[in-house]
């Protein structure tokens, strides 16, 4: 049986994104086939897209990290973070990858959650270890992985502080639940937080920027305070100041989320499910979506993700 997905014919350009006829994959053990309803679009789609991000051995070469529909078989509705195939009508997901649409969220909202909260979960709780009363700064707050963290981190009783690249950004995430934001084009944010702070600095910095970004990170981070990458949208490299690691205690650390184990991401499933599915069923959380396009337009979506004028998720229906 054929379905309609959407597949990089080679790399380049949103243009390359081209719809296609694929064979329905075929659900092996442990696995559940997913009638996809909407899929998430994100920045690794687009690095996938442009040759630059590698599929896991294994994974469906179609882009497309985290999905929402219905499993085929049980009519169960589900949202699931995969390792690659979401652009399409079907797709094959580990099981224990799989979370029940949260209560009162659609299919499409739900679509927009994976990708995003298992990646703050991952580096956020788990490898920054972020505790109660701590403080946080998000870099990129009005992306789909910022608008996550400052909502998890504002629910789960964090100050959180962010950096965005517009007041009106700025001002959405402190809507979302940043203590405040600053512009990174008009404001210093290291002096900022170190004002914001009374001097303290924050204890766990969420970072996608990299390259000249660091040096300033570590003046604003607090003594014992941990800096963790996900993302160097400004570059791989940096020049960091040995002597305040140590005479701070500062931890740097990072981490990529795509070719873990499925035992690693379903621990992630488990503690998404317990801690952090309640605050989204109370509304404590909510999906911030900022527009949705057609499967079959999916460069399009590619192209307003590349102009960084989003705020939230874009999202794929079916």
């Amino acid at each position: 049986m054929a379905m309609r997905a959407v597949e990089i014919t080679q790399p380049g350009g949103p243009e390359v994104l081209r719809p296609a006829e694929r064979p329905t994959p075929v659900a092996r053990e442990n696995e559940i086939l997913v009638k996809v309803a909407a899929a998430g679009v994100n920045r690794p789609d687009v690095l996938q897209r442009m040759g630059m991000y590698p599929v896991p051995p294994g994974a469906s070469d179609l882009p497309g990290l985290e999905i929402a529909g219905e499993v085929v078989g049980t009519g169960e509705k589900v949202c699931a973070l995969v390792a690659g195939g979401g652009y399409a009508e079907y797709c094959v997901v580990p099981r224990v990858q799989a979370l029940p649409v949260p209560k009162g969220l659609t299919l499409v909202q739900a679509a927009s959650l994976p990708e995003t909260f298992f990646t703050v979960w991952s580096n956020v709780y788990d490898r920054a270890k972020l505790a109660p009363g701590e403080t946080l700064l998000v870099q990129g707050g009005s992306s789909g992985i910022g608008v996550t963290a400052i909502q998890m981190a504002a629910a789960t009783g964090n100050r959180v502080f962010a950096t965005a690249g517009s007041d009106e950004k700025c001002a959405a995430c402190v809507r979302l639940g940043a203590t405040e934001a600053f512009n990174y084009r008009t404001h210093e944010f290291e002096k900022e937080i170190l004002r914001a702070t009374g001097g303290k600095g924050v204890n766990v910095i969420l970072d996608m920027v990299g390259g000249d970004y660091v040096p300033r990170e570590l003046k604003c981070l607090a003594d014992d305070g941990r800096l963790v990458f996900i993302a160097y949208l400004r570059g791989p490299k940096a020049e960091i100041n040995i002597d305040a690691v140590m005479r701070r205690r500062l931890t740097i650390s990072g981490s990529t989320l795509r070719p873990r184990p499925v035992e690693f991401k379903a621990a992630i499933a488990r503690s998404l499910r317990e801690k952090i599915w309640p605050l989204i069923g109370a509304g404590r959380i909510k999906p911030e979506i900022y527009k949705t396009f057609p499967l079959e337009q999916a460069a399009e979506a590619h192209r307003l993700m590349e102009s960084s004028q989003h705020i939230g998720k874009i999202v794929l229906t079916v």
